[in-house]
């Protein structure tokens, strides 16, 4: 036994290896499916042999590329070296490294987002190709050959059961009693045998706490002792506290109105510094007894574990800054009680997500005067991110939240536009759209109502009179007056500023 005896099983322990003899099982042109959600449980080593070994094989002029596959965005050890040394081919379903995101801006990475709920379900499906590699970290190996997942799961299930070769990168960092907290659920198939997926509430367990992989399929294993990417978040600004407000005050609407319980039903929220201060204003306000069934499980929402207020988490990864990963890693066995790590195709099930009643929480890039909203892409064509989960939640949950600061550049660019230059929820899939400005509550309006209360509540004052000035010219000229648009008009608003830099719709 090595590695801390997280290698348990001593005939998988004459398979170590180093990163490089693991990264040279990795041909030309393959297809490999990495480990890794929000930065947390991605590989930390092989990757970057993978790197070394693109990077010295152009200087002897020869050009290797693979395609990548992960559960969602990983870290610059896996996505940013791989993209620096110019080594991917197509990546999916999602990315947030900044060197990626230039070379697929620069057309030089093909690029396919995906919700992520569907990610396996495609892979087995098989018309995104063969997988040939798996590289999974796990945290641990048992006496008899099971696999501890690391501290997320995403596709992990299927990267191993879909490829032909396994590596396994075992990081003795992670804790130890991550060991029991996971639930990988093995029932799922594609249609016609498909059957429901047994949860009706957000800590029921279905699977076993381990990852099954034939020992005959681990070609490598890898020790490591890394952290993962830690996420900082910032501390709750005036502007994501008044956002905070505004949705604490539409729960406690809609339970007083009957259409909520007192504890609300299983929150899931979307990563970032907006989301964050919605779950700390959580964790001031009336609500008790409250459950997630999420993504991820960011620094807000372990604070509401750690005040009580939050009983049960479901998920399938962690996005946490440095402070709360060292709570979280000396507390872990505390947590296991409350929270379940799952396969993202289970975290995301529309299915369940239905059933449970999820209230969505997600960001925005910015959301038009009828509820559509792009989550994506910059001026219609320049990626950001990716659409993640929040499509799997925006259309399946109960109530889809979308929240932005009603701005940015400083107050530049108006979030709230006639026309967004990218459609990645449709007016269908929204409910509420939040600014620090206020919030607008769609459900049950036309389009014309949702235009008017959009730029009522939602938008800034600095823009207000241009959209309402947009609407009124579209109400008397637009060639239908159902969703009343002046097409050139909408889209141009995205590339036409003052000299003092606001934009302008006249």
């Amino acid at each position: 036994m090595t590695n801390g005896s997280r290698i348990r099983d001593s005939r998988l322990a004459r398979r170590i290896a180093s990163a490089d003899e693991a990264a040279a099982l990795i041909p030309a042109g393959a297809t490999v499916g990495m480990s890794g959600f929000t930065g947390a449980g991605y590989p930390k080593a092989v990757p970057q042999a993978l790197a070394r070994r693109i990077a010295a094989a152009a200087e002897a002029g020869e050009r290797m590329r693979v395609s990548v596959w992960t559960g969602a965005s990983t870290a610059p050890e896996l996505d940013g070296v791989l993209a620096e040394a110019d080594g991917i081919d197509l990546r999916l379903p999602y990315q947030s490294d900044p060197t990626t995101r230039r070379e697929i801006n620069a057309g030089r990475m093909e690029y396919l987002d995906l919700h992520l709920s569907h990610v396996a379900q495609m892979a087995w499906q098989g018309f995104l190709g063969p997988l040939d590699v798996a590289v999974v970290e796990v945290g641990a190996i048992t006496e008899d050959g099971r696999l501890v997942p690391s501290s997320s799961v995403g596709n992990n299930k299927t990267w191993i059961e879909r490829a032909d070769t396994v590596i396994l990168e075992v990081n003795s960092w992670q804790a130890e009693a991550l060991e029991g907290m996971h639930d990988i659920y093995y029932g799922t198939a594609l249609p016609p045998r498909r059957v429901p997926v047994p949860i009706i509430r957000p800590t029921d367990r279905i699977g076993t706490p381990y990852l099954h992989c034939p020992p005959e399929k681990i070609a490598a294993i890898v020790e490591t002792h890394a952290p993962d990417r830690n996420t900082p978040f910032a501390a709750p600004d005036e502007t994501s506290r008044r956002i905070a407000g505004h949705v604490l005050d539409f729960l406690r609407g809609e339970v007083k109105q009957g259409r909520l319980p007192e504890n609300l039903l299983p929150l899931q929220s979307g990563v970032g510094n907006v989301a964050n201060a919605v779950l700390a204003g959580l964790d001031e306000g009336p609500f008790e007894q409250l459950t997630a069934y999420t993504e991820v499980i960011q620094d807000g929402m372990l604070d509401l574990v750690d005040s009580g207020r939050l009983v049960a988490v479901s998920a399938t990864a962690f996005s946490l800054s440095s402070e709360r990963v060292e709570r979280f890693n000396a507390r872990a066995a505390e947590y296991r009680d409350r929270i379940v790590l799952r396969p993202q195709e289970i975290s995301n099930h529309p299915e369940v997500v239905r059933r449970l009643g999820c209230l969505a929480m997600n960001g925005m890039i910015e959301a038009d005067l009828h509820g559509n909203v792009n989550s994506t892409h910059i001026m219609g064509s320049r990626v950001q991110n990716g659409i993640g989960g929040s499509g799997d939640f925006a259309r399946n949950g109960l109530i889809s939240f979308f929240l932005s600061p009603s701005t940015a550049k400083n107050g530049a660019i108006s979030a709230i536009v006639p026309m967004v230059s990218h459609v990645d929820h449709t007016e269908h899939d929204v409910d509420v759209v939040v600014t620090e400005q206020g919030l607008a509550d769609l459900r049950g309006l036309s389009p014309k109502q949702r235009a008017r209360s959009i730029i009522a509540h939602c938008a800034h004052p600095d823009f207000r009179p241009m959209l309402e000035d947009y609407h009124e010219r579209a109400l008397r000229a637009s060639p239908g007056l159902h969703t009343p648009h002046l097409l050139g008009e909408a889209l141009s608003w995205h590339t036409r500023y003052l000299a003092e830099g606001t934009m302008r719709a006249g």
